[in-house]
Protein backbone atom coordinates (compact mmCIF):
# COMPACT_ATOMS: atom_id res chain seq x y z
CA UNK A 1 0.00 0.00 0.00
CA UNK A 2 1.41 3.43 -0.94
CA UNK A 3 1.74 5.99 1.82
CA UNK A 4 -0.57 9.00 1.27
CA UNK A 5 0.88 12.47 1.61
CA UNK A 6 -0.97 15.72 2.33
CA UNK A 7 -1.98 17.57 -0.83
CA UNK A 8 0.05 20.71 -1.48
CA UNK A 9 -3.15 22.80 -1.71
CA UNK A 10 -3.61 23.03 2.05
CA UNK A 11 -4.57 21.27 5.26
CA UNK A 12 -7.71 19.22 5.45
CA UNK A 13 -7.68 18.18 1.81
CA UNK A 14 -8.08 14.40 1.53
CA UNK A 15 -5.47 12.39 -0.37
CA UNK A 16 -6.02 11.99 -4.08
CA UNK A 17 -8.05 8.91 -4.93
CA UNK A 18 -7.02 7.20 -8.16
CA UNK A 19 -7.74 3.95 -9.89
CA UNK A 20 -4.78 1.61 -9.66
CA UNK A 21 -4.07 1.78 -13.37
CA UNK A 22 -5.90 2.08 -16.67
CA UNK A 23 -7.04 -1.50 -17.08
CA UNK A 24 -8.91 -0.98 -20.33
CA UNK A 25 -5.85 0.66 -21.89
CA UNK A 26 -3.64 -2.17 -20.64
CA UNK A 27 -5.90 -4.84 -22.12
CA UNK A 28 -5.98 -3.07 -25.48
CA UNK A 29 -2.19 -2.79 -25.47
CA UNK A 30 -1.75 -6.46 -24.63
CA UNK A 31 -4.23 -7.47 -27.32
CA UNK A 32 -2.37 -5.41 -29.90
CA UNK A 33 1.05 -6.63 -28.78
CA UNK A 34 0.85 -10.21 -27.51
CA UNK A 35 4.04 -11.66 -26.01
CA UNK A 36 6.30 -12.98 -28.75
CA UNK A 37 7.99 -16.36 -28.84
CA UNK A 38 11.72 -16.83 -29.10
CA UNK A 39 13.11 -17.76 -32.49
CA UNK A 40 13.99 -21.43 -32.68
CA UNK A 41 17.01 -20.82 -34.89
CA UNK A 42 20.09 -18.90 -33.67
CA UNK A 43 20.59 -15.41 -34.98
CA UNK A 44 22.46 -14.80 -38.23
CA UNK A 45 23.91 -11.46 -37.19
CA UNK A 46 25.11 -10.46 -40.64
CA UNK A 47 21.79 -11.10 -42.41
CA UNK A 48 20.11 -7.72 -41.75
CA UNK A 49 19.88 -4.59 -43.84
CA UNK A 50 19.72 -2.20 -40.90
CA UNK A 51 20.60 -2.34 -37.21
CA UNK A 52 18.95 -0.02 -34.67
CA UNK A 53 20.87 0.16 -31.38
CA UNK A 54 18.70 1.53 -28.56
CA UNK A 55 21.24 3.67 -26.72
CA UNK A 56 20.54 4.81 -23.17
CA UNK A 57 24.15 5.83 -22.57
CA UNK A 58 24.53 3.10 -19.97
CA UNK A 59 27.18 0.40 -19.95
CA UNK A 60 24.93 -2.35 -21.35
CA UNK A 61 23.81 -0.42 -24.43
CA UNK A 62 27.41 0.66 -25.05
CA UNK A 63 28.45 -3.00 -24.80
CA UNK A 64 25.75 -3.94 -27.32
CA UNK A 65 27.11 -1.43 -29.83
CA UNK A 66 30.69 -2.58 -29.34
CA UNK A 67 29.70 -6.23 -29.69
CA UNK A 68 27.90 -5.42 -32.94
CA UNK A 69 31.09 -3.82 -34.26
CA UNK A 70 33.16 -6.80 -33.13
CA UNK A 71 30.78 -9.05 -35.06
CA UNK A 72 31.81 -7.15 -38.18
CA UNK A 73 28.53 -5.40 -38.97
CA UNK A 74 29.22 -2.58 -41.47
CA UNK A 75 28.95 0.86 -39.90
CA UNK A 76 26.76 2.18 -42.71
CA UNK A 77 24.02 -0.24 -41.62
CA UNK A 78 24.05 0.81 -37.95
CA UNK A 79 21.97 3.60 -36.44
CA UNK A 80 22.28 4.63 -32.80
CA UNK A 81 18.90 5.69 -31.44
CA UNK A 82 18.19 7.45 -28.15
CA UNK A 83 14.84 8.01 -26.44
CA UNK A 84 14.68 11.42 -24.75
CA UNK A 85 12.64 10.60 -21.65
CA UNK A 86 12.13 14.26 -20.73
CA UNK A 87 10.75 15.19 -24.14
CA UNK A 88 12.27 17.29 -26.91
CA UNK A 89 15.84 18.41 -26.07
CA UNK A 90 15.64 22.17 -25.58
CA UNK A 91 18.69 22.90 -23.45
CA UNK A 92 16.49 23.15 -20.36
CA UNK A 93 16.81 20.66 -17.51
CA UNK A 94 14.19 17.92 -17.53
CA UNK A 95 12.49 16.31 -14.57
CA UNK A 96 14.06 12.86 -14.66
CA UNK A 97 17.22 12.37 -16.72
CA UNK A 98 20.86 13.37 -16.60
CA UNK A 99 21.18 16.60 -18.64
CA UNK A 100 24.34 15.32 -20.36
CA UNK A 101 22.96 11.96 -21.50
CA UNK A 102 21.58 12.90 -24.92
CA UNK A 103 24.77 14.62 -26.03
CA UNK A 104 26.93 11.82 -24.60
CA UNK A 105 25.02 9.33 -26.75
CA UNK A 106 25.39 11.63 -29.75
CA UNK A 107 29.13 12.02 -29.23
CA UNK A 108 29.61 8.24 -28.91
CA UNK A 109 27.78 7.67 -32.19
CA UNK A 110 29.78 10.40 -33.93
CA UNK A 111 33.06 9.03 -32.59
CA UNK A 112 32.33 5.70 -34.28
CA UNK A 113 31.09 7.34 -37.48
CA UNK A 114 27.51 6.12 -37.01
CA UNK A 115 24.14 7.68 -37.73
CA UNK A 116 22.34 9.05 -34.68
CA UNK A 117 18.65 9.75 -34.18
CA UNK A 118 16.23 10.70 -31.42
CA UNK A 119 12.63 10.11 -30.46
CA UNK A 120 10.58 11.58 -27.65
CA UNK A 121 7.08 11.89 -26.28
CA UNK A 122 6.05 15.52 -26.18
CA UNK A 123 6.42 16.84 -22.65
CA UNK A 124 8.25 13.68 -21.58
CA UNK A 125 7.60 11.84 -18.35
CA UNK A 126 6.56 15.03 -16.54
CA UNK A 127 3.66 15.74 -18.91
CA UNK A 128 2.45 12.15 -18.60
CA UNK A 129 2.82 12.31 -14.83
CA UNK A 130 0.65 15.45 -14.72
CA UNK A 131 -1.94 14.13 -17.19
CA UNK A 132 -5.39 15.07 -15.85
CA UNK A 133 -8.38 14.08 -17.98
CA UNK A 134 -6.18 14.33 -21.06
CA UNK A 135 -4.92 11.88 -23.69
CA UNK A 136 -1.33 10.69 -23.61
CA UNK A 137 0.84 13.09 -25.62
CA UNK A 138 2.01 12.24 -29.16
CA UNK A 139 5.41 10.77 -30.00
CA UNK A 140 7.92 12.54 -32.24
CA UNK A 141 9.84 10.14 -34.51
CA UNK A 142 12.82 10.78 -36.83
CA UNK A 143 10.80 10.40 -40.03
CA UNK A 144 10.48 13.66 -41.94
CA UNK A 145 7.35 14.73 -43.80
CA UNK A 146 7.77 17.98 -45.74
CA UNK A 147 10.93 18.59 -43.76
CA UNK A 148 9.26 18.17 -40.36
CA UNK A 149 9.43 15.32 -37.89
CA UNK A 150 6.32 13.17 -37.77
CA UNK A 151 4.13 13.14 -34.67
CA UNK A 152 2.36 9.86 -33.90
CA UNK A 153 -0.66 9.47 -31.62
CA UNK A 154 -2.03 11.97 -29.15
CA UNK A 155 -5.69 11.36 -30.01
CA UNK A 156 -6.43 8.73 -27.40
CA UNK A 157 -9.24 8.98 -24.91
CA UNK A 158 -8.78 11.38 -21.98
CA UNK A 159 -7.64 9.85 -18.72
CA UNK A 160 -5.84 10.82 -15.54
CA UNK A 161 -2.40 9.74 -14.32
CA UNK A 162 -1.25 12.14 -11.56
CA UNK A 163 1.26 9.78 -10.01
CA UNK A 164 4.85 8.74 -10.49
CA UNK A 165 5.76 5.36 -11.99
CA UNK A 166 5.68 2.69 -9.30
CA UNK A 167 8.42 0.32 -8.18
CA UNK A 168 7.44 -2.77 -10.12
CA UNK A 169 8.66 -4.98 -12.96
CA UNK A 170 5.13 -4.68 -14.39
CA UNK A 171 5.44 -2.13 -17.22
CA UNK A 172 1.79 -1.11 -16.89
CA UNK A 173 2.56 0.14 -13.38
CA UNK A 174 6.17 1.19 -13.94
CA UNK A 175 4.85 3.19 -16.86
CA UNK A 176 7.98 5.29 -17.45
CA UNK A 177 9.61 2.56 -19.55
CA UNK A 178 6.55 1.89 -21.69
CA UNK A 179 5.50 5.53 -22.12
CA UNK A 180 8.95 7.10 -22.61
CA UNK A 181 10.93 4.31 -24.29
CA UNK A 182 9.24 1.14 -25.56
CA UNK A 183 6.26 2.83 -27.20
CA UNK A 184 8.56 5.33 -28.91
CA UNK A 185 10.45 2.60 -30.74
CA UNK A 186 7.11 0.98 -31.60
CA UNK A 187 5.80 4.24 -33.07
CA UNK A 188 8.91 4.74 -35.17
CA UNK A 189 8.96 1.22 -36.59
CA UNK A 190 5.22 1.28 -37.30
CA UNK A 191 5.22 4.61 -39.13
CA UNK A 192 8.55 4.97 -40.94
CA UNK A 193 8.31 3.32 -44.40
CA UNK A 194 11.99 2.38 -44.37
CA UNK A 195 11.07 -0.54 -42.11
CA UNK A 196 8.83 -1.99 -44.82
CA UNK A 197 11.91 -2.77 -46.88
CA UNK A 198 14.55 -5.36 -46.07
CA UNK A 199 15.35 -6.87 -42.68
CA UNK A 200 15.69 -4.85 -39.47
CA UNK A 201 17.36 -5.85 -36.20
CA UNK A 202 16.61 -3.86 -33.04
CA UNK A 203 19.27 -4.26 -30.35
CA UNK A 204 18.69 -3.57 -26.64
CA UNK A 205 20.83 -4.15 -23.56
CA UNK A 206 18.75 -6.00 -20.97
CA UNK A 207 20.77 -8.57 -19.00
CA UNK A 208 19.56 -11.60 -17.05
CA UNK A 209 21.91 -10.72 -14.20
CA UNK A 210 20.00 -7.48 -13.57
CA UNK A 211 16.79 -9.01 -12.23
CA UNK A 212 14.66 -12.14 -12.03
CA UNK A 213 12.19 -10.56 -14.45
CA UNK A 214 14.80 -9.75 -17.09
CA UNK A 215 16.27 -13.22 -16.72
CA UNK A 216 13.14 -14.52 -18.46
CA UNK A 217 13.42 -12.23 -21.48
CA UNK A 218 14.08 -13.92 -24.81
CA UNK A 219 17.52 -13.27 -26.22
CA UNK A 220 16.32 -13.36 -29.83
CA UNK A 221 12.70 -12.93 -30.90
CA UNK A 222 10.44 -11.13 -33.37
CA UNK A 223 10.08 -7.49 -32.38
CA UNK A 224 6.73 -6.31 -30.99
CA UNK A 225 6.06 -4.53 -34.28
CA UNK A 226 7.21 -7.33 -36.56
CA UNK A 227 4.62 -8.11 -39.23
CA UNK A 228 6.48 -10.42 -41.59
CA UNK A 229 3.36 -12.47 -42.31
CA UNK A 230 0.99 -9.55 -42.77
CA UNK A 231 -1.65 -9.81 -45.49
CA UNK A 232 -1.33 -6.20 -46.66
CA UNK A 233 1.67 -4.67 -44.90
CA UNK A 234 4.77 -6.74 -44.29
CA UNK A 235 7.56 -5.68 -41.99
CA UNK A 236 10.37 -7.98 -40.84
CA UNK A 237 11.82 -6.74 -37.57
CA UNK A 238 13.71 -8.90 -35.06
CA UNK A 239 14.78 -8.02 -31.52
CA UNK A 240 18.16 -9.12 -30.20
CA UNK A 241 19.55 -8.78 -26.67
CA UNK A 242 23.20 -9.70 -27.33
CA UNK A 243 24.45 -9.15 -23.76
CA UNK A 244 21.53 -10.93 -22.08
CA UNK A 245 23.74 -13.69 -20.68
CA UNK A 246 26.75 -11.49 -20.01
CA UNK A 247 28.08 -10.72 -16.55
CA UNK A 248 28.92 -7.20 -15.48
CA UNK A 249 32.60 -8.21 -15.72
CA UNK A 250 32.12 -8.97 -19.41
CA UNK A 251 30.33 -5.68 -20.00
CA UNK A 252 33.10 -3.60 -18.46
CA UNK A 253 35.63 -5.79 -20.23
CA UNK A 254 34.45 -4.91 -23.73
CA UNK A 255 34.17 -1.21 -22.82
CA UNK A 256 37.76 -1.26 -21.56
CA UNK A 257 38.91 -3.12 -24.67
CA UNK A 258 37.49 -0.38 -26.88
CA UNK A 259 38.79 2.38 -24.52
CA UNK A 260 35.36 4.01 -24.31
CA UNK A 261 34.88 6.54 -21.51
CA UNK A 262 31.73 5.52 -19.57
CA UNK A 263 28.91 7.94 -18.85
CA UNK A 264 29.89 10.38 -16.11
CA UNK A 265 27.14 9.00 -13.87
CA UNK A 266 29.30 5.93 -13.25
CA UNK A 267 32.26 8.13 -12.33
CA UNK A 268 30.04 9.86 -9.76
CA UNK A 269 29.40 6.51 -8.07
CA UNK A 270 26.11 5.39 -9.62
CA UNK A 271 26.08 1.65 -10.32
CA UNK A 272 23.34 1.85 -12.93
CA UNK A 273 22.76 4.46 -15.63
CA UNK A 274 19.06 5.05 -16.05
CA UNK A 275 17.23 8.26 -15.25
CA UNK A 276 19.14 10.25 -12.66
CA UNK A 277 16.01 10.28 -10.49
CA UNK A 278 15.03 6.69 -11.23
CA UNK A 279 12.02 5.58 -9.20
CA UNK A 280 14.07 2.59 -8.02
CA UNK A 281 16.76 4.81 -6.51
CA UNK A 282 18.18 3.79 -3.14
CA UNK A 283 18.41 6.16 -0.20
CA UNK A 284 22.08 6.81 -1.02
CA UNK A 285 21.18 7.62 -4.61
CA UNK A 286 18.49 10.06 -3.47
CA UNK A 287 20.97 11.69 -1.10
CA UNK A 288 23.46 11.99 -3.95
CA UNK A 289 20.91 13.44 -6.38
CA UNK A 290 19.91 16.01 -3.76
CA UNK A 291 23.58 16.96 -3.40
CA UNK A 292 24.59 17.17 -7.07
CA UNK A 293 21.26 18.34 -8.53
CA UNK A 294 19.27 20.13 -5.79
CA UNK A 295 16.88 21.87 -8.20
CA UNK A 296 15.97 18.62 -9.96
CA UNK A 297 15.52 16.88 -6.63
CA UNK A 298 13.25 19.67 -5.39
CA UNK A 299 11.04 19.41 -8.49
CA UNK A 300 10.58 15.69 -7.87
CA UNK A 301 9.94 16.19 -4.17
CA UNK A 302 7.34 18.89 -4.86
CA UNK A 303 5.52 16.81 -7.47
CA UNK A 304 5.56 13.76 -5.20
CA UNK A 305 3.88 15.79 -2.46
CA UNK A 306 1.34 17.17 -4.95
CA UNK A 307 0.28 13.72 -6.16
CA UNK A 308 -0.37 12.48 -2.64
CA UNK A 309 1.51 9.24 -3.29
CA UNK A 310 5.12 8.44 -2.49
CA UNK A 311 7.39 6.82 -5.05
CA UNK A 312 8.77 4.49 -2.38
CA UNK A 313 6.31 2.23 -0.59
CA UNK A 314 6.79 3.92 2.75
CA UNK A 315 9.02 7.01 2.52
CA UNK A 316 9.04 10.25 0.56
CA UNK A 317 12.12 11.12 -1.48
CA UNK A 318 12.99 13.73 1.17
CA UNK A 319 12.86 11.07 3.88
CA UNK A 320 14.94 8.66 1.82
CA UNK A 321 17.58 11.28 1.07
CA UNK A 322 17.77 12.27 4.73
CA UNK A 323 18.75 8.75 5.78
CA UNK A 324 21.11 8.13 2.85
CA UNK A 325 24.76 9.04 2.33
CA UNK A 326 26.21 10.89 -0.64
CA UNK A 327 28.49 8.74 -2.80
CA UNK A 328 32.11 9.75 -2.03
CA UNK A 329 32.87 10.07 -5.76
CA UNK A 330 30.09 12.62 -6.16
CA UNK A 331 31.94 15.41 -4.40
CA UNK A 332 34.11 16.15 -7.47
CA UNK A 333 32.92 19.55 -8.76
CA UNK A 334 34.31 18.97 -12.27
CA UNK A 335 32.38 15.72 -12.68
CA UNK A 336 29.23 17.35 -11.32
CA UNK A 337 29.62 20.14 -13.87
CA UNK A 338 29.89 17.61 -16.72
CA UNK A 339 26.83 15.70 -15.48
CA UNK A 340 24.77 18.89 -15.21
CA UNK A 341 25.71 20.19 -18.65
CA UNK A 342 23.72 19.63 -21.84
CA UNK A 343 26.98 19.41 -23.79
CA UNK A 344 29.34 16.47 -23.26
CA UNK A 345 32.86 17.94 -23.05
CA UNK A 346 35.00 14.93 -22.12
CA UNK A 347 36.70 12.54 -24.52
CA UNK A 348 34.90 9.47 -25.88
CA UNK A 349 38.08 7.37 -25.96
CA UNK A 350 40.97 7.25 -23.50
CA UNK A 351 44.29 5.41 -23.30
CA UNK A 352 44.16 5.69 -19.50
CA UNK A 353 40.96 3.73 -18.98
CA UNK A 354 40.01 3.09 -15.36
CA UNK A 355 37.03 1.30 -13.88
CA UNK A 356 34.56 3.98 -12.72
CA UNK A 357 33.64 4.35 -9.06
CA UNK A 358 30.11 3.03 -9.61
CA UNK A 359 31.15 -0.25 -11.24
CA UNK A 360 29.90 -3.32 -9.36
CA UNK A 361 28.14 -1.06 -6.88
CA UNK A 362 24.50 -0.88 -5.92
CA UNK A 363 22.35 -0.93 -9.03
CA UNK A 364 18.79 -0.34 -7.89
CA UNK A 365 16.49 -1.10 -10.80
CA UNK A 366 13.58 -3.21 -12.02
CA UNK A 367 13.01 -6.35 -9.99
Amino acid sequence: MLMPLARASGDGVPPLVQSDMFQDEIELELAANPPSKAHKEPIDVMSYDRYIVAMSGGKDSIACLLHLLECGVPKDRIEVHHHCVDGEPTGEDGLMDWPVTTDYCRKVAEAFGLRFSLSWRHGGIERELMRNNQPTAPVSIPYLVDGKRMDVGGQGKPNTRLKFPQQSSNLSVRWCSSVAKISLMDAWISNDPQFLEGRTLVITGERAEESSSRAHYHEFEPHRKDNRNGARVRRLVDHWRPVHKWTEHQVWGIIKRWRVVPHVGYSLGFGRLSCRVCVFASKDQWATVKFIAPSQFKRVSTLEAFTGLTIHRAKSVEEQASCGRVYPASVDPELIAVANSHVYTLEVFTDNWVLPAGAFGEASGPT
